[in-house]
């Protein structure tokens, strides 16, 4: 079992690091989005800090989830990049994301009660 949780959690880590460079490096296609998503993209592209923010936060939350003593820290970086993937998704009405997004929480809520004994420590 803990050989599953860590390749789960390295591939988890891996998913958000690459989802954080694409954002900084443009490195994957976009893909055809309707015109309600696409006025919300060119609303980002003028705030000029924000992808680029969002996708440090991303390589940083990757980044301490693959390593299982900075795990709890990684799931504390990257709880906010998951309620945005949850917003923008029921926004949106997007069925595919929110499967995808459900997968990416019960990976998070694992490794969350795996290590709530961190956890009780921090909030004591």
């Amino acid at each position: 079992m803990k050989i599953l949780k860590n390749i789960v959690c390295v591939l988890f880590g891996l998913l958000f690091m690459n989802a954080g460079l694409d954002k900084i490096l443009h490195y994957m296609p976009i893909p055809p989005m309707d015109m309600d998503m696409q006025k919300v993209f060119e609303a980002f592209g003028t705030i000029k800090w924000l992808l680029p923010l969002v996708g440090v936060i991303e390589i940083i939350g990757g980044l301490l989830f693959l390593f299982p003593k900075t795990r709890t820290v990684g799931a504390l970086v990257i709880l906010p990049i998951l309620i945005g993937i949850f917003t923008h998704n029921m926004v949106f009405y997007s069925q595919q994301g929110l499967i995808i997004w459900a997968v990416l929480f019960v990976i998070w809520l694992w490794v969350v009660f795996e290590n709530w004994g961190k956890y009780k420590k921090l909030m004591a």
